[in-house]
């Protein structure tokens, strides 16, 4: 029994492929389709009852809808090896219930046709094998030296080597179940790859058992090229567990099965390709087409050939394709664009390149087919294009006389308006233009449009400008008398602006003078300015060293604050750490109190699936009972009904066939008579043959329903055989089957009645000899035909009979299950009381837990509380120095107070020197007066320096930053000049204090230096300044 492109239960011969699709993304390409529900396999192939292989209209459907490139993997091997399961396991648990569908007639050459699919079809094809591989497993696959008998590559006589079919073949993967071989070969490990290739060697000798050994090996090598090995080990040990595999989880497998069967799956996954034939990749629809194409073949007793075969799918999908390019250009072609050449030249173009587009994306194969459609296209999209362009021009051509009839009445109406004129008119005109030239298009537009500028231009336009002239003429006279006067105003015009120039010429000589007198004045002033700028940019200087100084005094404080900040960080750390600690201990108890409630939890589930279990089997066995309750009940109406409808099929038969009988005999009659009288209707047998023509093609007619008729019986036998295995669906097949039989009676009522009419044109035709004979065959081939259709139902009959064994087959296999969950309710209640011994040993294990955990927590808090003294006495210490750094602070306040106090008689003393600047400024004195103020500005300036001096060395006589500590614990007086040489500042810096040394080192912006020495003492910070003020190496 096969298994193709379906999941299901192991069956009973050597070759038993399974399959599953996926795309280029390494999914499952079904899955991919829009269909609601759980996912669940769906059977590609299968055979019916007269041994032909059918595809499943599901599985059809399913893969029309997957448009993307599409991957086959086929699985095969011996029956009851876990095909299924390792299937299930490679593509990701995707399908979750049970699978399983039986073949029960493929035997013989069967196997090698459907192993030969697979081949064919696969894009991974993948061996099932327990055990190693030995002479007995590849005995097995000699199936593979007879492939070349049942597939060619190209059409003719010669048979198809292996070497020519493997360009053709997938990827051969053999995979070994329960492996316990270790693979050495002479003292050194090997991987599977070389135990298949050591394998698949030529054995040594000669007669005819190692020639057939060879030529196995040999095919093997050839169809499969590129060929790969895996291993897999026992999943578990336990013989009652490996009978219900597909029941227990991943995890409780073997960790050496796991992982073999996950470098498996990353295998699967990384080298399945999408199945490509003469270089196209196949999506669903065509992986459709080329399946059907082999299924054909094989039906009609023939060879596959994968040439010919491809072609047909090429020829079937190309023109489906041009199919819908066609649809797609006459829906893109823009209709409502302008009927002009360009215009519609272009919405013509985009139309063929959508087309093409879609054609290109649809068609397949690269060969003539492709090309001959494409020739095909192009002719459609000419026809198209010119059959739509001739209508359009003649619908714009009609247009543009209507608007040209319209536009001439307007263009009159306004030339012979009251209060016409030029302009009026070319407003007009301009306005029938705008309008003519945006409404009307065509080829012949343009050329309408002259013809009707030319007429209304020689006509009411011409009237209209002869009617204008003689208006002009009148209003010339009366302008030439107006002209006159305005020539004589002008002239007294003239001499009033000569009065003006000379006016004028003598204001702009005083302008002059009093322009020069003003610059003077402003040179005067822009000296007095430039000496004031002097004295400005001298104050502003001082100024500046002061704001210096300032932010030296703040950039220290910021320094203290910030090692304050960093001490409380630190601070803080600490103690978030002790409280993290805590909450970590009080999770952990908190977590093992919550295990103690999920183990209680899980007992008590354990139980209520126990009880659950019971429930259930009592349902199982209620549920089988009534199904064969009702099984019996559908036989006994089914056998009854048949008998009623055969009894009546055989009285309506034999009463029709009485009936035809004496029509044909009345009818050889009337020919008799008809061939007497020939020699009257010759001039009448013209009319008598189109008659009989008509006639013909509706015989030809009813012949083509009829074998409709029969198609359709065939499907609904088809779909019937799907629905088998359900019993409760057995009284909808009866419904329908009724309903189908109801109808086909409808049908021959209608034919008799056709008949009837068509004796009715005969009596009317009687004289016509030919045609009564025409009538006399066509009557005996219905009568034939009737006849086929009786025994067809008496076939359907037998069917039904057929339908009845397989339902007596269910019920035995009904039985067998209940038999099967009967052994799973002992499986189930072993479970529990294994479940009950578990729950036991858990609360044992949390028990001594518990105790631990309680000891830890207590050393861990002992340790907490040591840890908690040792940071209350850090912290205590980092308070101290807080404070210490808070004097710290108030003292480097003071210091800025004091120099905000300088700063604030800096700046009255400017604004008193604005305010003298200004009276100097405005006063209107002489220049020498002028000078003499100046003179003793300056003398003010300078008596003001003075004083300010004066300050600052009162006020640094009394400053603290002048009276530091020393090193040594004595004072050090730091008074002098402000106009000290900065030679002997060089030479005694050695005498400055450390604080002296830190406030000139932030002064000159080494503050960051400063800083990156902990705890320096005089000598690196003396080194430090020669460093960096000095700029000593």
């Amino acid at each position: 029994m096969m298994r193709f492109f379906g999941m299901g239960k192991d069956s009973t011969v050597d070759v038993s492929p399974q399959s599953f699709g996926h795309s280029a993304s390494a999914s499952a390409s079904v899955s991919s389709a829009p269909v609601m529900g759980p996912a669940r396999p769906v059977r590609l192939l299968y055979c019916d009852e007269k041994g032909k292989f059918r595809m499943d209209p599901e599985a059809v459907a399913a893969l029309q809808l997957v448009k993307e490139p599409i991957g086959v993997v086929s699985v095969c091997g011996r029956a009851r090896q876990g095909k299924s399961f390792i299937l299930n396991q490679v593509i990701l648990f995707i399908f979750s219930v049970y699978l399983g569908w039986i073949f029960e007639l493929c035997l013989g050459t069967y196997s090698t046709q459907i192993f030969s699919l697979a081949v064919l079809l696969s894009s991974m094809f993948i061996y099932n094998q327990m055990g190693g591989i030995d002479e007995a497993a590849l005995d097995r696959l000699s199936l593979v030296t007879q492939m070349t008998k049942h597939i060619r590559v190209k059409a003719g006589g010669r048979t198809t080597s292996a070497s020519e079919l493997g360009q053709f073949s997938p990827i051969f993967l053999w995979l070994l179940r329960d492996f316990y071989l270790d693979l050495v070969e002479d003292n050194r490990k090997i991987t599977p790859r070389d135990y298949l290739e050591l394998a698949l060697r030529p054995v040594q000798g000669s007669g005819k058992d190692i020639a057939a050994k060879n030529e196995i090996r040999d095919s093997i090598r050839a169809l499969f090229p590129d060929r790969e090995c895996f291993t897999l080990v026992r999943p578990l040990n336990n013989e009652n567990d490996l009978q219900r595999l597909d029941q227990i989880l991943l995890d409780k497998l073997r960790p050496e099965f796991r992982a073999g069967l996950d470098a498996l799956t990353k295998f699967v996954f990384e080298r399945t390709r999408p199945k490509q034939v003469g270089g196209t990749v196949l999506t669903g629809p065509v992986l459709i087409g080329i399946t059907q194409s082999y299924l054909d073949a094989l039906n009609n007793g023939a060879v596959p050939t994968i040439s010919s075969s491809w072609q047909s799918v090429e020829e079937a999908e190309c023109r489906r394709a041009y199919d819908s390019a066609v649809e797609i250009y006459m829906s893109t072609f823009d209709r409502t664009k302008p009927p002009e050449e360009v215009a519609l030249r272009e919405a013509h173009e985009e139309a063929i390149q959508r087309a093409l587009a879609a054609y290109n994306a649809s068609a397949v194969g690269v060969g003539s087919m492709r090309k001959k459609y494409e020739e095909l296209l192009q002719k459609f999209f000419r026809k198209a294009f010119e059959d739509y362009k001739g209508n359009a021009f003649m619908e714009a051509d009609m247009r543009c006389s209507n608007a040209i009839e319209s536009m001439g009445k307007r263009l009159r109406a306004a030339c012979h308006a009251s209060d016409a004129s030029i302009d009026n008119v070319v407003k007009v005109l301009d306005a029938l233009l705008s309008e003519y030239e945006a409404s009307c298009h065509g080829p012949g537009k343009w050329q309408k449009l002259a013809v009707f500028l030319q007429q209304s231009m020689e006509g009411p336009v011409l009237d209209l400008t002869k009617r204008l002239i003689d208006q002009i003429g009148s209003e010339k006279s009366s302008l030439i008398l107006k002209r006159r006067s305005i020539e004589d105003k002008m002239k007294l015009l003239s001499k009033q602006l000569e009065d003006s120039e000379k006016y004028k010429s003598e204001y702009l000589k005083r302008y002059d003078d009093a322009i020069n007198d003003k610059k003077k004045l402003a040179d005067e002033y822009a000296n007095r300015m430039n000496n004031l700028q002097a004295d400005y940019s001298s104050l502003k200087e001082r100024c500046s060293s002061l704001m210096k100084a300032v932010d030296s005094a703040k950039q220290e404080t910021l320094d203290w604050r910030r090692k304050y900040d960093q001490v409380l960080s630190k601070q803080k750390a600490k103690e978030d750490q002790a409280t993290s600690e805590i909450e970590v201990l009080k999770s952990r108890s908190t977590a093992a109190e919550a295990r103690l409630a999920a183990a209680k939890e899980q007992a008590e589930s354990a139980q209520e699936e126990a009880e659950e279990w019971k429930r259930k089997y009592d349902f199982a066995v209620r549920e089988a009972k009534a199904a064969l309750e009702k099984a019996a009940i559908v036989q006994e109406r089914s056998s009854k009904e048949t008998q009623l409808r055969e009894d009546t099929l055989r009285e309506e038969f034999s009463h029709t066939l009485a009936d035809k009988e004496e029509e044909i005999k009345e009818k050889s009659a009337k020919i008799e008579h008809a061939e007497q009288s020939l020699t009257t209707l010759k001039l009448e047998l013209k009319a008598a043959e189109a008659k009989i023509k008509s006639y013909d093609t509706e015989v030809s007619s009813l012949k083509v329903e009829i074998r409709e008729l029969i198609d359709k019986v065939e499907k609904t036998n088809a779909k019937a055989l799907s629905f088998e295995r359900e019993a409760k669906i057995l009284e909808q097949e009866k419904t329908h089957l009724e309903q189908k039989y109801s109808s086909e009676f409808k049908r021959f009522a209608e034919v008799e009645e056709r008949c009837r009419s068509a004796e009715k044109e005969a009596k009317k035709a009687t004289e016509l000899a030919d045609r009564a004979r025409a009538e006399a065959v066509a009557a005996q081939k219905e009568k034939s035909e009737i006849q086929r259709m009786a025994m067809e139902r008496l076939a359907q009959i037998e069917r039904a009979e057929r339908q009845i064994e397989n339902l007596e087959r269910q019920k035995t296999d009904l039985e067998d299950e209940l038999h099967r969950i009967r052994l799973s309710e002992i499986d189930a209640v072993s479970k529990v009381s294994l479940l009950e011994a578990r729950v036991e040993e858990r609360e044992k294990e949390i028990e001594s837990l518990l105790k631990t955990n309680n000891d830890q927590r207590s050393s861990t808090v002992k340790v907490l509380q040591d840890l908690l003294d040792s940071e209350r006495v850090a912290h205590a210490d980092a308070n101290k120095r807080a404070e210490v750094l808070s004097l710290q602070l108030q003292a480097a306040q003071a210091k800025l107070d004091s120099l905000q106090q300088e700063l604030t008689s800096v700046h009255l003393n400017e604004t008193a020197l604005d305010s003298k600047l200004r009276t100097a400024s405005h006063g209107k004195r002489l220049r020498a007066d002028d000078v003499e103020m100046g003179v003793g500005s300056v003398q003010d300036i300078d008596m003001s320096d003075r004083i300010l001096r004066a300050n600052k060395k009162s006020r640094s006589t009394t400053s603290p930053v002048l009276f530091s500590q020393s090193g040594d614990g004595g004072s050090v007086f730091k008074g002098g000049d402000d106009n000290q040489n900065p030679q002997n500042s060089q030479e005694d810096y050695t005498k400055f204090t450390v604080q002296k040394l830190k406030q000139e080192l932030t002064k000159h912006n080494f503050g960051a230096e400063l800083l990156a020495l902990r705890n320096p003492n005089k000598k690196e910070i003396l080194a430090l300044y020669e460093k960096c003020v000095l700029q000593k190496s």
